[in-house]
C-alpha cells in the first residue's frame, strides 16, 4: 500500500485487522503487547517491538494474523501470531526490486533484494539501510504521598527518539529430489536506538510552596549486533500430503545499553546519573513436523520441539559527586545476572472434514526448566514445570463463498529479563524499576467465532472473541523516595475481553476501493493491588477506513483514517487520538519505476496521553509526537521480478480457521 512503502513492518502493521499502532510505533494484537513475531514462519531475533520496526516495509509479500493459533504453534504471547511473509522471486531467472527513500528531518533509507531461480535451485541476497529521527513534546505531572508529605514535579521539553538500522540476509533453495528439499539461510544485523529528552522542572512540596526550577538533560542509547541461521529439511512421501520436516535454528543478540543524565541549576551541573548494561542472548531451537493422511478427508499431525535461551545481563549504576565532578560508582545498584531457560514440547493433532463441516483437535505439552542466577549474591530462582495446552478448531462452508468458523486455544505469556530481576535500578534520577523473581506466567483461555461472506462485490468477515487472562501482568508504579518513581511488575489479577471485529472491503465506483475495519470490546480487570481489591471497566474500540482511489492507469491516491478510543489498565487511563495519512504515487516506465509521496498525521492530531494513580502518587503525561511526516520512495523492479500491485506489502489476512494446518 502506497501510505506505507517507505515504512518498516509496524507501519505495515497499521493497515491489518485486529492491530493498533501507537503514535511511537509500538504495536498491539487486539490490544495487548504480548505476541509472537515469525518470519517466514521461523522466530524472529530480536523482540517483537524491535523486530517489527527492523523490517522494511517494501520487503514484505503479506502479513498474516493468527489470533487463535493451534497446538502445532508454540504458545508463547498471549495475543497470538504475526507471520511476516517476505517477497521472494516468482519465475526463473534474476529479478529484484531496488527502493530508495527520504523525508524531512533527517530520515532516509534503502534497501534491495535479488534472486536467482533456476529448477533445481534458487538463492537470494538483500541489504536494508534505515535512519529514522522523531522529535517531540513532551509535559508531565507528578505527586508523590509519602509519610513526610507530598512532593510535587511537573516537567516540559523535548523528547527525541532516533533509530538506525543496518541488515543483510541471503539464503538457498536446494531441490535434491523431486521429494526433497533443503533450504540454508541466514541474517546479520546491527542497531543504534536514542533517546535524548531535554526538560525544564519545577518542584514543591505541600509544606513548602516555593518553586524549584532546574533543567535536566537525559540521553539514552541501546545499540548492538545480531545474526541468525537456519536449516530446513522436508521429504514429501508418496502418498499426497505425507511428508516430514526438520528445523534447526540459532540466533545470537547482543545489547548494550547506557543512559546519562543530569541537572543543572543556573548553568552549573548539581546531580546527575549513568547507568551501563550489557550482555549477549543466544537461542537454539530445533523441531520436527511430521504430517499423515490418513484418508481423502482425514489428517494427522505430530511433532517435537527442544529449545534454549541463554543470556546473561551486567548493570552499572554511576552517580555523580560534586565534591569530585565525577561519577562514583554504586556497588548496592550494580549486579550481574544469568539466565537459562529450556523448554521440551509434543503436540498432535487430528483434522477431519466432512462435505461442508470440518474439525480439528490439538493437544500440546511443555515442560519448561527455568533459572535465573543473580552472580553476586548467590541467590537462584527456579521454574520447574509441565504445561498443558489444548486446542480445538471447527468451520462449516455454506454455498457463495460463506464460511462459519469458530475455536478454542490456551495460550501463556511468559515474564522476561529485567521483569524478574530482583533489584533495584536506576532508569533516571527520577525513575528507579525492581524486578519480580515469583511473578507467575499468564495463562490465557480464547474463544473465537467468525463469519466471511460476499454480498454481490463486497467482503464482509466478523470475528466474535472472548478472552480471559489470568495471573494478568502489569507494570506497577509507586512511590519509592521523594520525586522518585518506582517501577515494577506484578500478577495483578483477572482481566476479560468480550469483543467484535469486523471487516468491509468493496468498490463503491470503479475508481474507489474501500476498506473498513472496526474492533469493539468491553475490557475489565479486576485485582488487588498493595492488599486492596480493584475493578476496572471501559469500552474500547477503534476503526479505520482506508481508501483508494485510481486516478488513471499509473496514478494512485491513498487517504486512510483511524481513530483508538480511550482504555483503561489497573492503574491508569489512555486518552483515545485520531490519525489521517495520505499517499500519492506515480508508475513510470510501464511500473518499472515507482515513485511515492507520503504525509503521515496530516492534521497534526496524533498523541499519547496516559494518566496513572495509586495509594501513594499520581502521574500524568502528554506527549505529541513530530507531524506531519513527510516521506519520498523511489522504487525500482528490474528484470523478471514480479510486483503486480502493492496491496500484497501492507494487507493481511486471517488464520484460515483452523489454526494452522500446514506451515505459515
Amino acid at each position: 500500500m502506497p501510505a506505507t512503502l517507505s515504512g518498516n513492518a509496524a507501519d505495515v502493521l497499521e493497515n491489518v485487522p485486529s492491530v493498533s499502532v501507537d503514535v511511537d510505533g509500538n504495536v498491539s494484537l487486539r490490544g495487548s503487547s504480548s505476541f509472537t513475531v515469525l518470519i517466514d514462519g521461523r522466530p524472529s531475533v530480536m523482540d517483537a517491538q524491535d523486530a517489527l520496526q527492523q523490517i522494511p516495509a517494501s520487503s514484505i509479500e503479506t502479513i498474516e494474523i493468527i489470533t487463535n493459533p493451534s497446538a502445532k504453534y508454540d504458545p508463547e504471547g498471549n495475543a497470538g501470531i504475526i507471520n511476516i511473509k517476505l517477497k521472494k522471486e516468482k519465475n526463473l531467472g534474476l529479478g529484484g526490486v531496488i527502493n530508495a527513500n527520504a523525508g524531512l528531518n533527517n530520515k532516509y533509507g534503502g534497501d534491495f533484494i535479488f534472486e536467482y531461480k533456476r529448477p533445481s535451485y534458487s538463492y537470494n541476497f538483500g541489504m536494508n539501510y534505515n535512519h529514522r529521527f522523531r522529535p517531540g513534546n513532551v509535559l508531565d505531572e507528578k505527586r508523590f504521598d509519602l509519610e513526610s508529605g507530598s512532593s510535587y514535579l511537573n516537567s516540559s521539553g523535548t523528547h527525541e527518539r532516533s533509530r538506525t538500522s543496518f541488515g543483510v540476509k541471503g539464503g538457498v533453495d536446494l531441490n535434491l529430489s523431486e521429494s526433497d528439499l533443503l533450504s540454508i539461510g541466514g541474517r546479520y544485523g546491527t542497531r543504534d536506538g536514542k533517546r535524548n529528552s531535554l526538560r525544564n522542572y519545577l518542584q514543591w512540596t505541600n509544606t513548602d510552596p516555593r518553586q524549584s526550577s532546574y533543567l535536566s538533560n537525559s540521553e539514552n542509547e541501546r545499540s548492538g549486533h545480531y545474526y541468525a541461521l537456519n536449516i530446513n529439511y522436508n521429504h514429501k512421501f508418496p502418498l499426497v500430503g505425507h511428508s516430514i520436516s526438520g528445523e534447526f535454528f540459532i540466533s545470537h543478540n547482543s545489547s548494550d545499553e547506557s543512559s546519562f543524565s543530569y541537572e543543572t541549576e543556573s548553568g552549573i551541573q548539581t546531580s546527575g546519573k549513568k547507568t551501563t548494561e550489557t550482555g549477549p542472548r543466544t537461542h537454539f531451537r530445533g523441531k520436527i513436523d511430521y504430517v499423515l493422511p490418513i484418508d481423502e478427508n482425514t489428517k494427522f499431525e505430530a511433532g517435537s520441539q527442544g529449545e534454549s535461551r541463554l543470556s546473561e545481563d551486567a548493570n552499572g549504576i554511576f552517580d555523580y559527586n560534586p565534591q569530585t565532578a565525577g561519577y562514583d560508582f554504586l556497588d548496592e545498584y550494580s549486579h550481574d545476572t544469568k539466565y537459562n531457560r529450556s523448554q521440551f514440547a509434543a503436540y498432535s493433532i487430528l483434522q477431519k472434514d466432512w462435505d461442508k463441516f470440518g474439525i480439528q483437535v490439538g493437544a500440546r505439552t511443555e515442560y519448561t526448566y527455568r533459572t535465573i542466577d543473580l552472580v553476586d549474591t548467590n541467590q537462584i530462582f527456579n521454574i520447574d514445570r509441565w504445561d498443558f495446552f489444548p486446542s480445538v478448531h471447527g468451520s462449516y462452508k455454506f454455498g457463495g463463498g460463506s464460511q462459519l468458523m469458530a475455536s478454542y486455544t490456551k495460550r501463556i505469556d511468559r515474564p522476561h529479563g529485567w521483569n524478574l530481576e530482583p533489584f533495584i535500578s536506576w532508569m533516571d534520577p527520577n525513575n528507579v524499576r525492581k524486578g519480580n523473581p515469583a511473578l507467575s506466567p499468564e495463562f490465557i483461555d480464547s474463544y473465537e467465532a467468525g463469519f466471511q461472506t460476499f454480498i454481490g462485490e463486497v467482503n464482509i468477515s466478523n470475528d466474535f472473541y472472548y478472552k480471559v487472562n489470568h495471573d494478568k501482568i502489569e507494570r506497577i508504579r509507586s512511590a519509592y523516595a521523594e520525586d522518585v518513581t518506582m517501577n515494577t511488575y506484578e500478577n495483578v489479577g483477572t482481566d476479560y475481553s468480550l469483543g467484535m471485529e469486523f471487516m468491509i472491503t468493496g468498490d463503491p465506483a470503479d475508481f474507489w476501493k474501500v476498506d473498513l475495519m472496526g474492533n469493539l470490546y468491553n475490557y475489565k480487570i479486576e485485582g488487588a493491588l498493595s492488599g486492596t481489591s480493584f475493578a476496572r471497566e471501559s469500552f474500547n474500540w477503534n476503526a479505520r477506513i482506508n481508501n483508494g482511489f485510481t486516478l488513471s492507469p499509473s496514478t494512485q491516491l491513498q487517504l486512510n483514517v483511524r481513530y483508538n478510543s480511550p482504555s483503561v489498565s489497573s492503574q491508569g487511563r489512555w486518552e483515545g487520538y485520531f490519525r489521517t495519512d495520505a499517499a500519492l504515487k506515480q508508475d513510470l516506465f510501464g511500473k518499472k519505476l515507482s515513485l511515492v509521496l507520503q504525509v503521515r498525521d496530516l492534521f497534526s492530531t496524533s498523541k499519547y496521553e496516559f494518566t496513572s494513580e495509586g495509594y501513594d502518587f499520581y502521574s500524568y503525561t502528554h506527549y505529541t509526537p513530530e507531524s506531519p511526516r513527510v516521506m519520498l520512495n523511489i522504487k525500482f523492479n528490474f528484470n523478471n521480478y514480479k510486483d503486480d500491485n502493492d496491496s500484497g506489502s501492507s494487507g493481511g489476512q486471517q488464520d484460515d480457521g483452523m489454526g494452522g494446518g500446514g506451515e505459515i
